[in-house]
């Protein structure tokens, strides 16, 4: 395995560090915050226009086809400026399955759009522990009656349609693209820890025709964009846990008490070594998981993405508390760059499943996982 970037995937990392360095910054994230409902639109349009949108989706389908380490370069990099656009759940949740399964007319009329950034469509996967899907539907003529609720959909307040499962009575499973102007459904805002713009999503006897309906096995489609969420999920935790290190360590490093630095202390220094090394360990399973996948192992893909989750949000929430504590007082002051960083980790880690519900999913995955190391 080489984890080292191509050329073209340090291009984009390059590309999306200078566009979000440009538009990302603190006061104008905080302005987004406060005055816009959580959504930069003229951050997606620069970075739509910019090609960066469509980087994973295949050519094709109109994307750059820079696959999933392309992705995991570019979310890396709005991590670390907790850029408030919808990239992961747009392109992961959304963009992805409907190139991957999408009828060519769902591909028009959804896909195209979405890479232009003219229309948002996000997804929907998050679901209770154990279970696939929230929504169930009962089988109508021509299609499904939907009925249940999304407690918080990223980007929903701003999204044309969302991808989603939905659990059928007799134990079967669809995911369908579902306005979110279609009779039944109610979107409503709602604050999430990251301050980005989110919203409940509740479908009351939703008529959905098979136009609606992606046409591949549900439960093939759930597997196969959760293990791309998780592994989205976990680029944005890296560059999140990556910034937070830089705050931390320049804070410690010019900060003097009793005569000397922060640093020195040797208290200082493990804690932030240990950040540092859950950093590393989010970086190598994320990049590992990603070049999995773009070799089409999607088999050990599966276990490798629910580890990488695992970091992201088990090490993950160590990194950026450990940010929190290391910048004593100031730590807790909620408009200081650094806390930002600390309700973004939060975000993406309860996300797809806490640590504990990551751990279950791995649990149930290791007897049909590939195995470690070298043959006995």
């Amino acid at each position: 395995m080489d984890f080292a970037l191509t050329e073209d995937h340090a291009e984009v990392r390059d590309l999306a560090a200078q566009i979000l360095g440009d538009l990302a910054q603190v006061e104008r994230v905080v302005d987004v915050e406060r005055n816009h409902g959580g959504f930069d639109a003229r951050l997606w349009e620069t970075l739509a226009s910019s090609g960066l949108i469509g980087i994973a989706v295949p050519e094709d389908k109109g994307g750059a086809g820079l696959g999933v380490g392309g992705l995991v370069a570019l979310l890396e990099q709005q991590g670390r400026h907790v850029a408030p656009v919808p990239l992961w759940s747009v392109v992961a949740g959304a963009a992805l399955p409907l190139a991957e399964f999408g009828s060519a007319a769902q591909v028009e009329r959804w896909l195209g759009p979405v890479v232009e950034g003219t229309l948002i469509v996000t997804g929907a996967f998050d679901a209770a522990p154990g279970q696939v899907a929230r929504l169930t539907g009962l089988r109508v003529d021509g299609g499904l009656r939907v009925t249940g609720e999304l407690p918080q959909v990223p980007a929903a307040p701003v999204a044309a349609a969302v991808v989603v499962p939905v659990a059928l009575e007799d134990g079967g499973l669809r995911v369908a693209v579902v306005p979110v102007d279609r009779r039944g459904v109610t979107v409503v805002p709602v604050a999430a820890t990251s301050n980005e713009s989110a919203g409940a999503v509740a479908f009351e006897d939703v008529v959905l025709t098979e136009d609606d309906l992606l046409p591949a096995d549900g439960a093939r489609v759930v597997a196969w964009t959760r293990r791309r969420l998780r592994i989205a999920l976990a680029a944005v935790a890296l560059g999140v846990c990556e910034e937070d290190l830089r705050i931390t360590a320049a804070y410690t490093s010019e900060r003097v008490q009793f005569g000397r630095p922060l640093s020195t202390n040797q208290a200082v220094a493990v804690r932030a070594t240990d950040a540092y090394l859950d950093t590393e360990a989010i970086r190598l399973t994320t990049q590992k998981a990603a070049w999995l996948l773009d070799n089409g192992d999607e088999e050990a893909a599966e276990s490798a993405s629910l580890v990488a989750k695992w970091w992201a949000s088990v090490g993950g929430l160590r990194v950026v508390h450990a940010g929190q504590h290391l910048h004593g007082g100031i730590g807790a002051d909620i408009d200081y760059p650094v806390h930002r960083y600390f309700l973004w980790g939060r975000q993406v880690a309860f996300s797809l499943g806490s640590g504990d519900a990551v751990a279950a999913e791995l649990g149930d995955a290791l007897p049909t996982a590939p195995r470690i190391g070298a043959p006995a």
